[in-house]
C-alpha cells in the first residue's frame, strides 16, 4: 500500500493557498505550447478546465461521450451556486462558507481544500458574469441570492431553475473560443476506456469512438479526469442515464486510490417513483425548500383517505398536518441539510404516513408562500382589501418567476398543477461525495493523473450542501487545477511529444479490445439492464439511506453473485465496429458491479453514522442504539486500492488531522 501524502501546505489555513501559489513551479507561456493535456469529461469541471488550460497556452484534447459538451449532466443542476460575496449583508464571509461546508459534510472534508474553495468562490461568480451567465438580479441591480439547506445566510446565486445549464453554456462558450483557435481538439462521442501509464506516469488514454467503434490511442503529458459521479450504481437516480463511473474506475484499477465510496447523497426533493418500469428519477431543485413547506397528515385515516382518493391534501386543515421538519428542527425548518431531510422523509413514510399509492411520498406545499407573496404584492401595488383570488393570482406570479420551469416540469411528469395542489416528493440518489482520492494539487496517486469535480472526493465530506457541486466543479476547473498542474508539468518542457507506438499503449489497447470482443461474442441469455436493475435493487435495499452490518454483508455476497452471473450470461447485441449503445452500457455496468462491492465494503468498515452514511445497528452488532452516531477520534477518509488485474487490496483508514480544533468532531446540530 502506497503512503498517502495530501501535500497540504503548512501555515494558517487562510494563508495556505496564497503562499502555495507564490512558491509553486510555473511553465512559461512559450513552453506551454509544447505540452499536451487530455481532459476527460466536459461538464462544468472538465469544460472549465479545458477552456482555461487552453487559454493559458497548453494543447488540450477534450473528450465527451455526449454529442456535445452542452449535453453534460451539469446542465441538469437547477438551484444555484454558492459564493461568499455577502451581497445580502446577512453576515456571510469566506470563513462562514468554509465552516458551513465542513460542518455540512460532518467534518469529513479535507479542510484546506474547502477553505480554498470558499476563497475562490467569489471569483467564480465574476468569471461567469463576464461570460454572460444571466444570474437573477434584485431590484437594485445586484445579483440576487437565495438560501439552501444547512446554512443561515443567503449565498446561492441562481438563474431561475436553470443554473447548471447557464453555467455550462458559459464554460462551453469559453471552450468554443479555444476550439476555434485550435488550442482544444474536441472529441465528441468518445469514451475513455483505459489510462496508459509509462514509467509510472499517466501519459495517455485509450478511447473508443462511439460512432464508428474504432479504438484510438491518445497521448499527453498529463491526464485530467472530470467525468462526474457514480450515482447510477443504484440504477434509479437523478443522474442522466449515460452518467457512469468508467473513467474514474479505470484509473482506480491502474493505481489511483478511491476514497469514501459509500458517501452517497440521497436528495430529499425528487419526484417519487411510480412503478418498476422507470429508468431514472427526476430532481426537483432544493431551492423549492425556500418557499415550500414539507408535511404529511397527522392521522393515518387521512393518509388512507388521500391514497384511496377520498380526500385531497387541500382538504386537510393546518392542525391536521404534521410539518415535521419545522417541528423537529425549528432553527433550520425546511432548510435542514439534505441527509437530515431525506432520512426524516423516509422515517415518516416507513411509519405509514406516505401519501401516494406506493407509500413513498411526502408533500411540498407552496400555499403559504403564494399567500405571503400575494399579500406583499398587493401592498406594493396599493391594492386595498384584495380578494383571496387576487392574492392567489399575485402570489402565483411571484412563485412562477422564481420556480416556473420546475413547476412546469413537475406538471408534465405527474399531471398535477403544483400551484393548486402540493407537490409530492421523495428522496432519491443524487450526488456522490466519495470518489477518486486526490491530494491538494488535485493529483491522484498516479503521477500526472488528476481528478476534478464530482469525480474526486475532497471537498464535501460525508454530505454535500446544496449548490456546492457547481461551486466545486468551476473552482477546480477555472481557478485551482490551472495553477497546480503547472507545478507538475514544469518538468516536462523538454520531454517532447509522447509516442503512442509503445508497448504500454499496445498492452492497454489489447486489454480494451479483448474486453469488447468478449461482450459481443458472449451470446448470453440476459440483457445488460437486467443486471443493472438487480444491482440497483441490492444497493438501494441494503446500502441506501440506512445501512447495517447484516445487510451490507448480504449485499457484498449478492453483488459478487450478480457479477459472476453477468460475466457468464450477459448478452450484447450488435457488433464492436459500429455504434452500439448496449456495448457501451455493458462496459459501464461491469464497472458498477465492481464499484458496488467496494461501496458496500466501505460502508461495512465504517462503524459510525455521518452525513450520507447512516449506520443502523443490526442484531449481530453491539454498541450505540439505532441511529446514534459512532464516531472515530479523528477526521478520516476511507481509501482503497485495486490491484492491477486482481481483487481489491486491503483497505486502509487514512487519518488527517483537523486543523480547526474548535470544531473538531462536534455533533452537527440543526435544532
Amino acid at each position: 500500500m502506497a503512503t498517502l501524502d495530501s501535500k497540504v501546505p503548512q501555515g494558517p489555513i487562510k494563508d495556505k493557498w496564497t503562499d502555495y501559489k507564490n512558491h509553486i513551479d510555473l511553465v512559461n507561456p512559450a513552453n506551454k505550447r509544447h505540452i499536451d493535456v487530455i481532459v476527460v469529461g466536459t461538464g462544468l469541471a472538465g469544460g472549465s478546465a479545458a477552456a482555461t488550460l487552453a487559454e493559458l497556452g497548453y494543447n488540450v484534447k477534450a473528450f465527451a461521450y455526449q454529442d456535445s459538451p452542452r449535453r453534460a449532466h451539469s446542465i441538469a443542476a437547477q438551484g444555484g451556486i454558492n459564493a461568499a460575496k455577502n451581497y445580502q449583508g446577512d453576515g456571510d464571509s469566506t470563513y462562514r462558507l468554509f465552516y458551513d461546508t465542513v460542518k455540512g459534510g460532518d467534518y469529513r472534508s479535507r479542510e484546506a481544500n474547502v477553505y480554498r474553495l470558499a476563497e475562490v468562490s467569489a471569483n467564480i461568480i465574476d468569471q461567469c458574469v463576464a461570460q454572460g451567465v444571466p444570474f437573477a438580479r434584485d431590484y437594485g441591480g445586484l445579483l440576487d441570492n437565495r438560501s439552501f439547506g444547512g446554512v443561515l445566510v443567503s449565498r446561492t446565486f441562481y438563474a431561475k431553475g436553470q443554473t447548471g445549464q447557464q453555467l455550462l453554456l458559459g464554460a462551453y462558450s469559453a471552450m468554443n473560443r479555444q476550439i476555434a483557435r485550435g488550442k482544444i481538439e474536441m472529441f465528441n462521442r468518445h469514451e475513455m476506456l483505459d489510462v496508459v501509464i509509462v514509467d509510472g506516469k499517466a501519459r495517455g488514454i485509450i478511447a473508443r469512438n462511439l460512432i464508428t467503434g474504432e479504438i484510438e490511442r491518445h497521448s499527453a503529458h498529463a491526464v485530467v479526469v472530470g467525468s462526474g459521479g457514480y450515482g447510477n450504481v443504484y440504477f434509479l437516480s437523478t443522474n442522466a442515464m449515460g452518467s457512469n463511473a468508467t473513467a474514474a474506475w479505470k484509473i482506480h484499477k491502474k493505481g489511483a486510490f478511491f476514497a469514501n465510496p459509500c458517501f452517497t447523497q440521497i436528495h430529499p426533493t425528487c419526484i417519487p417513483r411510480s412503478g418498476d418500469y422507470q429508468s431514472k428519477l427526476t430532481l426537483m431543485s432544493e431551492s423549492l425548500r425556500n418557499d415550500g413547506r414539507i408535511w404529511v397528515p397527522k392521522h393515518k385515516e387521512d393518509v388512507m383517505a388521500i391514497r384511496e382518493g377520498r380526500k385531497k391534501p387541500t382538504d386537510l386543515s393546518e392542525d391536521q398536518r404534521d410539518y415535521y421538519l419545522e417541528r423537529r428542527y425549528p432553527a433550520f425548518g425546511n432548510l435542514v441539510p439534505r441527509d437530515v431531510a431525506s432520512r426524516a422523509a423516509k422515517e415518516r413514510c416507513d411509519a405509514g404516513y406516505g401519501v401516494n399509492a406506493t407509500g413513498e411520498a411526502v408533500y411540498l406545499d407552496f400555499a403559504a408562500a403564494i399567500e405571503r407573496y400575494g399579500k406583499e404584492q398587493a401592498k406594493i401595488h396599493n391594492i386595498l382589501n384584495p380578494t383571496k383570488e387576487k392574492i392567489t393570482q399575485l402570489g402565483e406570479a411571484i412563485v412562477e418567476a422564481k420556480y416556473g420551469n420546475l413547476f412546469q416540469m413537475y406538471e408534465k411528469i405527474v399531471d398535477q398543477n403544483p400551484y393548486k395542489t402540493p407537490m409530492m416528493i421523495y428522496p432519491a440518489v443524487h450526488y456522490t461525495m466519495g470518489g477518486v482520492w486526490v491530494d491538494y494539487n488535485l493529483m491522484t496517486t498516479i503521477p500526472g493523473c488528476y481528478c476534478i469535480g464530482e469525480a474526486n472526493f475532497s471537498d464535501h465530506g460525508a454530505n454535500r450542501l446544496g449548490a456546492s457541486a457547481l461551486m466545486q466543479g468551476l473552482a477546480d476547473g477555472y481557478f485551482v487545477l490551472p495553477y497546480t498542474i503547472g507545478d507538475y508539468l514544469a518538468d516536462d518542457i523538454r520531454t517532447g511529444k509522447i509516442p503512442t507506438n509503445t508497448k504500454e499503449f499496445d498492452e492497454a489497447e489489447k486489454e480494451v479490445t479483448d474486453r469488447i470482443n468478449f461482450f459481443v461474442n458472449n451470446k448470453g441469455s440476459k440483457s445488460v439492464d437486467y443486471f443493472h436493475k438487480k444491482l440497483g435493487k441490492v444497493m438501494w435495499d441494503k446500502a441506501g439511506m440506512s445501512r447495517n452490518a447484516t445487510g451490507l454483508k448480504e449485499a457484498m455476497a449478492e453483488i459478487k453473485a450478480i457479477r459472476e452471473e453477468f460475466w457468464k450470461e450477459v448478452s450484447v447485441p450488435g457488433k464492436a465496429n459500429e455504434m452500439n449503445p448496449e456495448l457501451e452500457k455493458a462496459g459501464r455496468v461491469a464497472d458498477f458491479l465492481e464499484l458496488g462491492e467496494l461501496f458496500a465494503k466501505d460502508a461495512l468498515m465504517r462503524e459510525e453514522s455521518c452525513g450520507g452514511h447512516f449506520r443502523e445497528e443490526s442484531a449481530e452488532e453491539s454498541g450505540p442504539q439505532k441511529g446514534e452516531a459512532k464516531r472515530d477520534d479523528k477526521n478520516f477518509a476511507f481509501v482503497a486500492a485495486w490491484e492491477y488485474k486482481g481483487e481489491p487490496a486491503n483497505a486502509v483508514l487514512h487519518k488527517e488531522e483537523l486543523e480547526f480544533k474548535d470544531i473538531e468532531l462536534k455533533q452537527r446540530s440543526y435544532k
